[in-house]
């Protein structure tokens, strides 16, 4: 059951009423998930791959794919055109490169994409998450600003909704690719949040109480972010409690930022320590976490978890509808 946060993101998502690649229609859980988005009109779910294959994996399944559209990639009258269009943006490539690459499902649906024929991409179920950000990379390319993808987990909590990257890609970020993180961040967070993005870069020290070189790394990507994207707020380095309660950070000497206090998107300093911040918030204070989505990538795509439910899928799916504009 969804909560009525997540009820909320969903309706505002399929008012746009968009059309999401599945390149794995043989997962049941996708079937699943695409028979789920059109029995309650909230997408147009597409199944890539042979007709034949995805008729025969929906009856092995029990699962009916009546109303959802199956597209053979092999059979598209618009195979040419996504060939025609990944040489003009690789030229230095080949047709047969092109051709090979089109001829598989994940490379296809970011081709339909990135040629606005679909609103977004979600893989991931069976496919590696490198698979899903090479395809991303080649085919979709990445947003104005950003040099590195990154992810984020959209966190759902009773009081307040946030957004925490990156809990899934980069492992170890310098300021240049905590930067990176921090501008798509903002960009996620004014696509599906009802609410200023205000994003607050973490760390060990607020308000540079203390001198060392994490911190400094923290300090160098806010000021980086800032001057990439200076429509959004960016604040930090800041310890998580300033980040989210005023009062303590204007104890801590930060209340006089537009972010401390009254953060909305958390960027974590590595890849541990976001990791284990979502996954203590979603089973100790009951946050619903949804993700990890893709973003820096010129066009909505995600890549799902393997262990990913329907539930989980149909809410992902969705989450990465809303960041279509």
């Amino acid at each position: 059951m969804r909560s009525q946060r997540l009820n909320d993101i969903v309706a505002r998502a399929a008012r746009r009423g968009g059309r999401i690649v599945f390149p794995e229609p043989r997962d049941v859980r996708i079937l699943a998930a695409a028979r789920q988005l059109v029995d309650e009109s909230l997408a147009r779910p597409v199944l890539l791959g042979p007709n034949q294959q995805i008729s025969d994996s929906a009856a092995a399944a029990g699962v009916s794919i009546e109303g959802v559209e199956q597209l053979d990639p092999t059979q598209d009258a618009q195979q040419e055109d996504y060939i025609s269009g990944y040489l003009a943006s690789r030229p230095r490539s080949s047709r047969a490169i092109a051709k090979r690459l089109l001829r598989k499902p994940l490379y296809y649906g970011a081709a339909m994409v990135k040629a606005g024929h679909a609103d977004a991409l979600v893989a991931g179920a069976s496919q590696p998450t490198a698979r899903v950000i090479e395809a991303g990379k080649l085919m979709l390319g990445l947003s104005a600003g950003v040099d590195t993808p990154s992810s984020f987990f959209l966190m759902l909590l009773p009081e307040r909704t946030l957004i925490f990257a990156d809990c899934a890609l980069n492992i170890q970020p310098d300021s240049h690719t905590l930067a990176d993180i921090g501008v798509a961040s903002a960009r996620s967070a004014a696509n599906l949040l009802e609410e200023v993005p205000r994003v607050a870069f973490l760390s060990f020290s607020t308000a540079s109480s203390t001198k060392h070189e994490l911190v400094d790394r923290v300090s160098e990507a806010v000021e980086i972010a800032q001057q990439r994207a200076p429509e959004f707020h960016f604040g930090g380095a800041l310890q998580a409690d300033s980040a989210l309660v005023s009062e303590i950070a204007r104890k801590k000497g930060a209340g006089d930022d537009a972010v401390a206090g009254r953060a909305n998107v958390l960027i974590f300093p590595d890849l541990n320590s976001g990791n284990i911040a979502y996954k203590l918030v979603q089973h100790l204070a009951g946050g619903q976490a949804i993700g990890p989505i893709c973003q820096g990538f010129a066009a909505p795509l995600c890549d799902l978890s393997r262990g990913a439910s329907v539930d989980d899928i149909v809410a992902a799916s969705m989450v990465t509808l809303g960041l279509s504009v």
